[in-house]
């Protein structure tokens, strides 16, 4: 995926309707996909440990090889609000709808606040209703596993190392 082009982030989130925005090209190492949007959701969405809102502006980090998700929220004017991660299976790039970036939510996510404060595991409960563990126990045991890598790195001091952000 070339810088600065635009594409569509297409999160599936089966069995609930698939979340699609649009976004442009950071980077692509072949690796790792880096994309830029703008909150898409409801003008205000808050989750009571942020807010989410419109002008926020999301980079966010996907692998092909990992089990996550990483994307640094800031606020209109700049100021970083933390990080909101989400356990995936690894992505995917089609060329549906001139290039789309797949990637299949798993239910789980974390997030940690800027000042590095709040660590919170969010979503076991979803994780746990929605019968991955009976129906794929090896992609279970492998966003469990996502789950707790993210918490180590969250805890031991924020993602800068893996995304070269701040």
């Amino acid at each position: 995926m070339a810088p600065g082009a635009e594409v569509t982030v297409r999160l599936v989130k089966s069995p609930r309707p698939d979340v699609r925005y649009p976004a442009t090209v950071v980077g692509d190492d072949g690796t790792r996909v880096v994309v830029r949007a703008p909150w898409a959701g409801a003008a205000v969405r808050d989750f009571g440990f942020v807010r989410f809102e419109t002008g926020d502006v999301f980079t966010e980090h996907f692998w092909r090889d990992r089990w996550y998700a990483v994307k640094e929220v800031r606020a209109a004017d700049g100021t970083l609000k933390g990080w909101y991660c989400d356990v995936t299976r690894p992505a995917r790039v089609t060329d549906e709808d001139g290039g789309t970036l797949v990637v299949a939510d798993l239910d789980l996510d974390l997030w940690r606040s800027a000042d590095g404060r709040r660590v919170l595991r969010l979503d076991e409960d979803e994780f746990a209703a929605s019968g991955l563990a009976a129906r794929d126990p090896d992609a279970a045991a492998r966003a469990l596993a996502a789950l707790d890598e993210l918490e180590r790195l969250a805890r031991q001091g924020g993602f800068t190392a893996l995304t070269g952000s701040a």
